[in-house]
This record gives structure tokens, sequence and C-alpha cells, in this order.
């Protein structure tokens, strides 16, 4: 496909993406108490974090291959992988929760049973990234949508968390069976090699790191503090964050379909440019649709998260400045992973925990609100140190140093999928 008709693609099938992730958690507030989305709050977060290790260590480094049969082998390899993976995990996950006491216990066995389906089905939007056919992943998610809003839908009010989880995770069965339809007479023939993913040097084994110190860390702190300290908080913060799912749509697109797109810009000042235009013009997106959410009416809100929006509403302002930050943040990651991919673990380490930090000293100042000041105040400080090393790699020979290094031929927000940000 040509630029602008990936780019569209790129964009069109994000924004189906994170509609469907938007709409089932509207739903699942919709129909749940506010303790039972709390529950399944939990889950889903949990979910997040498996998500975006698998993005990490499978879909980041695809993205990033060169060469025809190279990118054919290793999008089977990777969808292979996927599969195998993520049924060994969710086996386990399943028959170690599944004896457990406890709504969120149960709530993870369940996950565990359907965790291939939807690892599986969003780790093959990445192939079809790596092969440049984001039109095809465009249908996957069309198809995911279109089942997964009835199934939730016709689900009685008061539907307890185990039950919305089974539902979202069988509707995505269809949907991987088209992508698997469409990506199979792509890859027929080419090698597979599954032991590259587990050999020393991998380079998403790096991108794991990546995630596990940034985005997965905030996410289990959040997890933490409801299991131990304020169950309603997690309830609180995943509605907030749901109202910005259109925000989704732009930086999952960059971090999952900008690697190939950016490596068509020549120069690494012309990939600064371009990416630092993109930084800005998505803090100022991210600023309008705050100032959209904070005039919405409460009985709007009401009507799309329920029993949650009293207490998601009060967290809008912070939600949006962080997202502000997330959004400069985004565009310099996507940079360095481009430019010098092994120039982002020191600063993810350091910032994400300071973020962790950040949040659990606001909550203790002032509750989910200060929580959520937090967590911004951590992406805003993350987001200058990372263009700040952008700076020193222009200024310094790294930038073709990083052009040479493997995977260089190519934060995510909490990590470029269809869940949404971590």
């Amino acid at each position: 496909m040509g630029s602008k008709a990936a780019i569209v693609s790129s964009v069109a099938d994000q924004g189906v993406a994170a509609f469907t992730n938007i709409i089932v958690l509207v739903v699942a507030a919709r129909l749940s108490t506010a303790a039972g989305f709390s529950v399944f709050s939990m889950v889903y977060m949990i979910f997040t974090v498996l998500l975006g290790v698998g993005v990490s260590y499978v879909g980041q480094a695809l993205v990033l291959e060169r060469g025809t049969e190279r990118v054919r082998a290793a999008c089977r390899s990777a969808a292979t992988f996927t599969a195998v993976a993520s049924t060994v995990i969710g086996l386990t996950m399943a028959v170690g929760l599944g004896l457990a006491d406890g709504a969120t216990a149960h709530g993870l066995a369940v996950l565990g049973l359907v965790l291939p389906i939807v690892l599986t089905q969003d780790g093959l939007r990445y192939c079809f990234s790596a092969l440049r056919l984001p039109h095809y992943a465009l249908v996957g998610d069309t198809v995911r949508l279109l089942v997964a809003v009835p199934a939730l839908a016709v689900q009685p009010h008061g539907a307890g968390p185990q039950r919305l989880i089974a539902v979202w995770g069988l509707s995505a069965l269809p949907a991987l069976l088209v992508a698997a339809g469409l990506l199979w007479p792509r890859v027929r023939g080419a090698e597979l090699d599954l032991r590259k993913f587990l050999r020393r040097g991998h380079l998403g084994q790096r991108f794991v790191v990546e995630f596990g110190v940034g985005n997965a860390t905030s996410q289990l702190a959040v997890v933490g503090l409801g299991l131990f300290a304020a169950p309603l908080a997690v309830g609180a913060l995943r509605g907030a964050t749901t109202l910005f799912g259109p925000m989704n749509v732009l930086f999952n697109s960059a971090t999952a379909f900008g690697p190939p797109l950016l490596n068509r810009v020549r120069g690494a000042d012309s990939k600064v440019r371009a990416t630092a235009v993109l930084a800005v013009a998505l803090a100022w997106v991210a600023a309008v649709w705050t100032i959209v959410l904070l005039l919405l009416p409460d009985h709007v809100g009401r009507q799309l998260l329920g029993d949650t929006w009293a207490a998601s509403s009060g967290l809008l302002a912070a939600s949006g400045s962080q997202y502000a930050g997330i959004a400069l943040g985004t565009s310099a990651l996507l940079t360095l992973r481009v430019l010098q991919p092994k120039a982002t673990l020191p600063i993810q380490v350091v910032f994400s925990l300071a973020s962790v930090v950040f949040m659990l000293a606001g909550y203790r100042v002032d509750g989910v609100y200060g929580a959520a000041w937090g967590l911004c105040l951590g992406s805003a400080l993350k987001a200058a140190a990372l263009w700040l090393r952008i700076a020193a790699v222009r200024r310094g020979p790294a930038a073709a140093a990083g052009r040479q290094a493997p995977g260089g031929t190519g934060e995510a927000v909490i990590a470029g999928s269809s869940a949404g940000p971590r």
C-alpha cells in the first residue's frame, strides 16, 4: 500500500480496536455494580499487562523486520509462538486460580481460559502491520467489534465479572478465524522458527524489560492499590481512562504502525521533525478532548459509566493532563525506537518507577485524586527525559550507530494494542 493509504487504514483499524475497548468497558460498567466493575477492571488490567508483554516481546520486534522473505517468516513464527505461549500461560492461570477463593481469582481463572483467543487475535494485527497490510487488520477488528458489542449487550443487568470476561473473550474467536484466514496465504511456505524467541539477544527481550519497568509497573501498582487499599479506586481510574479511548486510537496507531512508515522518511533530522510535529498534534488533541469531557453533563456521564461516573468524573482533569504527557512521550519513544532502539531502557526504568512513587504518594496525600495527579507528573517527566535523550542522540554519533544496530531499521502507552493505555 502507499503511505497515505497505509496511514488511513492503520488509524481506522486502531479506531475500531479502541472503540471496541471503550464499548467493552462502558457496557461492563453499565451492567455491573460499582464493586463488580472494580473486579472486572482489576482482571482487565492484568490482561493488559499480559497483552503488553506479548506485544513487547513479539509485536514490537516484528514491526522492525525488513525484507520480504524475512518479514513473511517472522510473521508466521510470531503468530505461532503467540498461540503456543498464550495457551500455556492461560491454562496455568485457569488451573492455578480456579480453586482459589475470591471473585478476582475466579475472574482471572476465566481470563486464562480465553487468553489464547484474545492474545493471538491481537497479535495478528502486528503481522499485518509488518506485511504492510493494515486493511486486513481492519477487517479482523471490525469483525471483533460486530460480535463483541451484541454479545455483551444482551447480558442481564447485574451479570458477574466472570460471566462478562467469558463473553468478552469468546467474542474474539470469529475475528481470530477471519484474521488467520487472511494471514495464512501470505505466510504459507515461509520458514517457521520458534526457537529465535527463546534465544539470548532477541530484541523483544529488551522491549519486555522496558514494558515491565515502564507500563506494567504502574498497572500492577494500581492493581495492588485496589487489592490492599481501595478496590473502588481501580474502577474510578479505569473509568476515567476509558473516556479517553479516542486518544488510544492515535497512540496505538503511532506505536503499532509508526516504525514501518517512519522508515520511509529519509534522514534522522527529518524523522525527528516528523515525530515532533506528531507530539504537538497529539498533545493538542488530548487537551481538546479533556475540555469536551469536562463539559459533559452528569446525566450523559452516568449513561456511559453507570455508578462509576461519580468517582471517575473528578479525575478527568488529571487524566487529561496525563494523556497530554503520554502524547509527548509516545512520540519520543517512537523516535528512539527508529533511531536507537536500545536508548530508551534507562529512562523507562527511572521514570516509570518514579511514576509509581508519585502515584502512591499522591494517594496518601489526597486519595484517588492525588494518585491520578501523581501518574500525570510521572508521564510529564518521562516525556521530558525522552526528548532530551533524542537531542543528545542527534548531537552525537549515536544516531548513525543506532541505524546500524539490530532492529535499528525501524511506550507504547500503556502498550500499543487494542487494549488501550496501560
